[in-house]
């Protein structure tokens, strides 16, 4: 098979679809591989190491788009590479397909085979595409909230870690998954006071039992959650639910139970956002300040550490892009409902029922 990996071109996306290491793993497989032009350099790969891994160089993103036949990226196709897609051409990235509705409509119209990393799903439920860049998210988001909790970013002027004599910050974390978890997990090393909420039981008695004393976990609920915002001083919204749109858990009204300078991080933005105030951010515009209370919302947070996170998702997504090359999407579907699972959409037509439900569309189900 062809594969392409083009250049990122989302505001600060520094990421690229795959490391050198990956594409030498396809080549071995007798595949061909074009990458384009510095596609590699914000992530630390240069075009001679692609080259020596058995790539070969195309000067444009259009050229990538014109010659491959499966296209392996880290984020959505946005507007400029719409027009460049083919019809039934594979594209193996990250879609989320629910808060976009131009990208949605764009994708019917070009007829793509649209899998999408993000609803790859196991029949354990655990998301094997996901993961990676959600344990960076998670970590990145108490770094990125300690950061503009700082009076001269318009903070509160609250140090993350404990130092004698003074409370710690208190943070909640909505959402106990690989995000939120991983949040409590880096902040409670700084001695910080966390809460964490979900609505499963089972998950927070795990968390109960491996995370340290100063994180305690509380079932998710509107009342629960708005006792905990005045006392706050960052807060974490990490819902997840597959391929759908996240439920806003902090409404606008909300906001005034917290106190000004009070940092809010919707690392659940990709999906929609779990605050009802969130819209898009970039890395370089990353918040905004909306009665008082400093929204970060930065789409791609894990582009902020291009390398580690390129090589992180190399990791999880190189057998899945091997078997979808090796055998055909079709067949590489067939024998992996996990794979199948990541069918968002097939040549026009909408094969993931979350999201024709989020903008009343026909649902056309897979059939294997």
């Amino acid at each position: 098979m062809i594969i392409g990996i083009p250049k990122e071109i989302k505001d600060n996306e520094f990421r690229v679809g795959m490391t050198p290491a990956g594409v030498s793993e396809m080549v071995k497989h007798n595949h061909i591989v074009y990458v384009q032009h510095t596609a590699g350099d914000g992530s630390g790969f240069t075009d001679k190491e692609y080259t020596e891994a058995g790539a070969k160089i195309l000067p444009k993103m259009e050229d990538i788009y014109a010659t491959a036949e499966m296209i392996v990226k880290v984020k959505e196709p946005i507007e400029p590479e719409y027009k460049l897609i083919r019809e039934k051409q594979l594209l193996f990235t990250y879609f989320h397909f629910a808060s976009d509705k131009p990208l949605t409509e764009a994708m019917l119209k070009a007829k793509p085979i649209c899998l999408a990393y993000e609803t790859v799903e196991k029949p354990d439920h655990s998301l094997p595409l996901l993961i990676p860049m959600s344990e960076i998210a998670g970590r990145m988001a108490i770094q990125e909230g300690a950061r503009f909790m700082t009076k001269p970013l318009g903070g509160r002027g609250i140090l993350l870690s404990r130092i004698p004599g003074v409370k710690p910050a208190k943070i909640l974390i909505l959402g106990a998954g690989i995000v939120g978890s991983g949040a409590a997990e880096l902040a409670a090393g700084f001695g910080a006071d966390i809460t964490i909420t979900d609505i499963n039981l089972p998950r927070l008695r795990y968390l109960n039992e491996i995370l340290p004393k100063n994180v305690k976990t509380v079932y998710s609920s509107e009342t629960n959650i708005r006792k905990e915002l005045p006392d706050t001083d960052l807060v974490i919204g990490s819902v997840l639910i597959p391929g759908d749109k996240t439920p806003h858990l902090i409404t606008r009204d909300m906001l005034k139970l917290m106190k000004p300078g009070t940092v809010i991080v919707d690392v659940a933005i990709d999906q929609g956002g779990c605050f009802e105030t969130s819209h898009p951010t970039t890395h370089s515009n990353p918040v905004y300040t909306l009665d008082g209370i400093i929204h970060y919302a930065v789409a791609n947070i894990p582009g902020a550490v291009p390398h580690s996170s390129t090589v992180s998702l190399t990791n999880a997504t190189l057998p899945y892009a091997l078997a979808l090359a090796n055998k055909g999407w079709k067949k590489a579907c067939k024998e992996d409902l996990a794979l199948a699972n990541g069918l968002n959409m097939i040549e026009g037509k909408i094969t993931f029922k979350a999201v024709a439900d989020v903008y009343d569309l026909k649902y056309e189900p897979i059939s294997l």
